[in-house]
């Protein structure tokens, strides 16, 4: 049965929610109050977070803290923007206020039917009303990457997934408590399809009470200053956003048109496909148009993102912080938080439906990052070409990969981690090595891995010339060895494994992704970047490489002693100072004693400047792209 051409009659209309009145605006709000509501606010959202951390089983919520909280006024605006988190829209739009109850608490994860808001099946996300005076005055929301939500595979992440329905349980809105009863019946079914009924049991728990908890401290804000006040002050807080964006941000992007395109890739046996996402930004004194129209068809396999619900305000709010770089300062920039407000400067035109931005239920979705990173990236190299490169190069901070299996007492398990890689180099810095695109995220500790389950974490590093060369270098991506102690499978979930981050301003490419068991051995095998469950041996180590930061600038205009310095720490090696940089060592043979010739630098450098047979590309999309 051909399910992609059947319409699809469960989708939502247009803004079946409150809506803010038009021309609202925040007057007369004492700037004292709206300092302490505003850092209660942020207060309210770090203490619930802190409490999930706590209170949570998985090793993919514990460990590796991959969720977030969002609060929201009763117009389903964020108001925080400490992180990025999910919406209200869909569970207003299927339970309206006046029908909600002081004590309900709602749950969903379905893709198609969370207004663009919940990309992959795993990121349950728990809501809830706060009540003030016997009216809905705001919510508070939590979701997370549960480790197994049922599926064809464990981990609920199928690499060669055709449908929605090969991923797991969806769960389109519902009430799971009513007025403080807890409807045991939904439960049930939740836990009667995943492979971990306790661990994600006792997770809902800790995200559910979490949000509860959240939701009083957010009432007795009401119960001090009353909701016409508080209710100003949220106003207020989401056009300061809006003004920063506008008058700061958005003055330093030259007006006009400026198109730019990049991929997603998916490994077909050992034939990698790419899929293409096209962007043209229209920039304006006071708007900027993102058009998307271009963009390839929709996937048969799991890299589909349904982003075209609730005019395009999730996606906006995913990409708009690639602006704070064009704040003065560093220091500027991390003070700019992203809520509601710049939604109202960005307007998003998605191409029809079918895409990969604008998939047909039920296109699988769960390995969506891939197009959600690409799409942070698009924004950015359109960008760059809009302020002469001054904008950072690329990177791609998520990826995940993991075992499964038996234990050695007989007992299923089931490893899952998130790894990092490093960021664009930037006009005022090199790269950050090793990050995550998860606030506050990180990669599990070996000694949790290795106390858990049956694995030996064998080599925990940086990758050595992973960032890609330039006069401000991109950060390095992770090694890491695994080696399990029974055979088992191993799942790999992960993009750019052929186009590694591009370099901007003249700045190179970063390296790819790869993954390689039995690294070389007899039989070494690299693996792709969607894998459902490679056989691993019992002692053959496994080495999964994370991607490098792409760089920023001419290579041959790096300082020499940063290139020096680089070896020696180990993060480039002799011969990439020599070909990349320039850059001609001499002194021992160990590391101490490594020092630069300056004549001969200053020679390599002139010869290798005068080869050049055009001037160094704005954006350099590394080797990859011409194979």
């Amino acid at each position: 049965m051909n399910f992609q051409s059947r319409p699809v009659v469960t989708e939502s209309k247009a803004h079946p929610w409150p809506t803010a009145p038009k021309g609202a605006s925040a007057r007369n709000v004492d700037p004292i109050i709206l300092q302490i509501v505003e850092g209660t606010l942020n207060s309210i959202e770090a203490e619930i977070e802190y409490a999930i951390e706590r209170t949570a089983r998985s090793p993919m919520i514990r460990e590796a803290h991959d969720y977030r909280v969002g609060l929201f006024d009763k117009y389903s605006r964020k108001l925080t923007g400490r992180s990025y988190s999910a919406m209200p829209q869909a569970v207003i739009r299927d339970y309206p206020p006046e029908t909600m109850r002081p004590g309900d608490v709602f749950l969903m994860n379905d893709t198609y039917l969370t207004e663009g808001c919940i990309g992959h099946l795993p990121d349950l996300c728990s809501t809830v009303p706060v009540f003030h005076d016997g009216e809905v005055v705001a919510y508070i929301q939590a979701f997370g990457h549960h480790d197994d939500i049922g599926g064809r595979v464990p981990g609920s992440m199928p690499g060669s997934a055709q449908s929605v329905f090969e991923e797991g349980l969806a769960v389109p809105p519902i009430r799971v408590y009513s007025e403080g009863k807890r409807n045991e019946e939904a439960f049930k079914i939740i836990r009667r399809n995943t492979r971990l009924p306790e661990i994600l049991s006792a997770d809902l728990d800790s995200e559910i009470q979490a949000c509860i908890m959240g939701a009083r401290r957010m009432e007795e804000l009401f119960q001090r200053f009353g909701t016409a006040t508080v209710e100003a002050c949220f106003q207020a807080i989401i056009e300061k956003c809006r003004n920063t964006f506008r008058d700061e941000l958005m003055p330093k992007i030259a007006d006009g048109e400026y198109v730019w395109h990049d991929y997603v890739e998916r490994e077909i046996e050992g034939e990698i496909k790419l899929h293409k996402i096209a962007l043209k930004m229209i920039k304006s004194p006071d708007k900027i148009v993102l058009d998307f129209t271009g963009t390839d068809p929709q996937s048969d396999g799991p890299l589909n993102w349904p982003a075209d619900y609730a005019d395009g305000v999730f996606l906006i709010k995913w990409i708009a912080p690639i602006l704070r770089n064009l704040s003065d300062t560093p220091e500027r920039a991390a003070e700019i938080n992203v809520n509601e407000g710049v939604c109202e400067l960005f307007e998003v035109m998605f191409p029809p439906k079918g895409t990969l931005i604008t998939p047909v239920w039920p296109a699988p979705t769960n390995a969506r990052s891939f197009v959600l990173l690409r799409c942070l990236s698009l924004l950015a190299g359109v960008v760059a070409q809009a302020v002469d490169g001054r904008m950072p190069a690329d990177q791609e901070t998520i990826r995940y990969t993991g075992f499964y299996g038996t234990d050695l007492e007989g007992r299923p398990f089931l490893s899952r981690e998130v790894l990092g890689g490093g960021s664009g180099g930037r006009y005022y810095a090199d790269g950050n090595d090793a990050i995550h695109i998860v606030p506050d995220s990180r990669n599990q500790p070996a000694e949790f891995t290795e106390t858990k389950f049956p694995l030996i974490v064998e080599k925990l590093a940086l990758r050595t010339d992973s960032g890609g060369a330039g006069k401000r270098r991109g950060g390095l991506g992770y090694e890491k060895h695994y080696r399990p102690l029974v055979d088992c499978h191993t799942i790999v979930t992960a993009d750019r494994v052929l186009l590694g981050c591009y370099g901007v301003n003249g700045g190179k490419a970063g390296k790819p992704f790869v993954v390689t068991i039995d690294p070389a051995g007899a039989d070494e095998r690299r693996l792709g970047g969607l894998v459902d469950g490679a056989a691993v041996r019992a002692g053959e180590i496994v080495r999964v490489e994370t991607t490098g930061g792409g760089g920023w600038g001419d290579p041959l205009e790096r300082e020499v002693d940063l290139v020096v310095r680089d070896v020696l720490q180990g993060k480039i090696s002799t011969q990439a100072a020599r070909e990349d940089y320039g850059v001609v060592l001499a002194g021992t043979s160990s590391a101490s004693g490594v020092s630069a010739d300056a004549n001969a630098t200053a020679a390599l450098r002139d010869r290798m400047r005068k080869a050049r047979s055009a001037p160094l590309p704005v954006i350099d999309r590394g080797p990859g792209a011409a194979a």
